[in-house]
């Protein structure tokens, strides 16, 4: 703390406390049994002593309220508050004060005075008070300076300034996952770790999506009644521990069939975190926009609409596969379909599929079977359009399990 022109005698006194929810006093019991030497007089003086808890008087935690005794730990995302008083210590009336509080930050300075206009008069032994709020949005080192201008009986002009420093700390470790469906779905996974040394309360942890995705939230079970939390009932979060949030986010309607738009889509959304810490001290954050690599799916794009999930070998089955034309030109493709050493193909090679407009999408149904049993990966299809003679090649379109019916289990 800096006081200018210290050698100076003021006739007013600036007091600066920060106003935050009080703490639970603790004392240090001291117990000795009755054949001690001491015999039963610890045991009387925390029976006396007005802190401790009646009747469990053995206990470290009391049932008084400690005031805070400095500005403590602030982090990001909490209300800074502080209470502010000018005193008058003299036996004259002064005239004209003027009480001004910025905060400076390391990119800017604010004002967080509730009025800028000045008090006619204050006589002897009277104060001015004032509470200031501040909503912490930047970490690092924050300055609160409080300035003081005042004018004398004898008409002398008074100026004289405090400068409070305290840090702002991170609450919270947010890291993203972005994982991209075979659709256009797109999960989100997010890792918030608590890193400060207190619990914390998670009030809310939800995913706003940017204009073109709607968002569902995986983080509860469905049951009969209603969806209970898969973190139960007590959403606390110890210090250092880490919690996962999963979120699923589908275009919207009108947007879903614009495939070229929909590829290009970075933005996803922004995550906002409400969080109450010791007596309901409250704090909130949120993300800037966060952002996925855009899947490269090129000029055409195949996906897998309907497939089994257990298939008999050496058996047909059908699968649905959906042709996407993703580039800003009309299409003229033709499908091939070549075997693989476990996957044969039914139909004929080279049919036409027809011209597809950009954006545009087809439905393909096509019939195969396999020759191996197990997990076997479905490959072998290529598409190539006409107009520019271009060839697309799609190899582990997905996976099937492959059975023999025929095998007979042993008794």
């Amino acid at each position: 703390m800096e006081v200018n022109q210290a050698k100076q005698e003021h006739l007013l006194a600036l007091k600066v406390m920060r106003l935050t929810k009080p703490t639970l006093f603790t004392n240090m019991p001291v117990t000795c049994e009755d054949r001690d030497l001491p015999g039963d007089l610890f045991g009387r003086l925390m029976k006396e002593d007005p802190s401790t808890i009646k009747g469990s008087e053995a206990l470290m935690l009391g049932e008084m309220l400690t005031l805070p005794q400095n500005f403590g730990n602030i982090f990001l995302g909490e209300t800074f508050s502080s209470y502010i008083s000018v005193h008058n210590d003299s036996s004259q009336l002064v005239k004209d004060i003027l009480i001004k509080a910025d905060l400076q930050t390391s990119s800017q300075r604010l004002n967080l005075s509730a009025s800028n206009n000045a008090v006619t008069e204050l006589k002897p032994e009277s104060c001015i008070d004032d509470v200031i709020h501040h909503e912490v949005k930047e970490i690092g080192t924050h300055i609160l300076v409080c300035a003081v201008s005042y004018t004398t009986q004898a008409g002398e002009k008074l100026y004289f300034r405090k400068f409070f420093k305290f840090q702002v700390l991170k609450p919270l470790d947010v890291k993203t996952k972005f994982y991209n469906a075979e659709t256009d779905e797109v999960f989100l996974e997010a890792q918030i770790q608590n890193i400060t040394t207190s619990s914390m309360f998670m009030e809310k942890v939800s995913l706003e999506p940017s204009v073109m995705y709607n968002v569902a939230e995986l983080n509860t079970v469905e049951t009969e009644d209603e969806g209970t939390s898969t973190f139960g009932k007590m959403s606390y979060l110890q210090p250092m521990d880490t919690r996962q949030y999963l979120y699923c986010l589908k275009p919207k309607p009108e947007f879903a069939e614009k495939a070229g738009v929909i590829k290009g889509v970075t933005v996803i959304g922004k995550l906002d975190i409400v969080w109450k810490t010791n007596l309901g001290e409250r704090g909130r954050l949120q993300t800037s926009q966060l952002q996925r690599m855009a899947p490269g799916y090129g000029d055409v794009r195949l996906s897998l609409e309907m497939i089994p999930d257990t298939v008999n070998l050496e058996e047909p089955f059908d699968i649905t596969c959906k042709i996407t034309n993703c580039s800003e030109r009309t299409m003229d493709l033709v499908l091939e379909m070549c075997n693989t050493r476990s996957i044969h193909w039914c139909g004929v090679s080279g049919r036409q599929l027809g011209k597809v407009s950009p954006s545009a999408s087809l439905a393909l149904p096509l019939k195969l079977l396999s020759s191996v049993q197990g997990l076997q990966s479905i490959s072998g299809l290529r598409l190539t359009d006409t107009f520019l003679k271009r060839t697309y090649e799609y190899d582990d379109i997905a996976q099937v399990c492959v059975v023999c019916p025929y095998m007979s289990r042993e008794s």
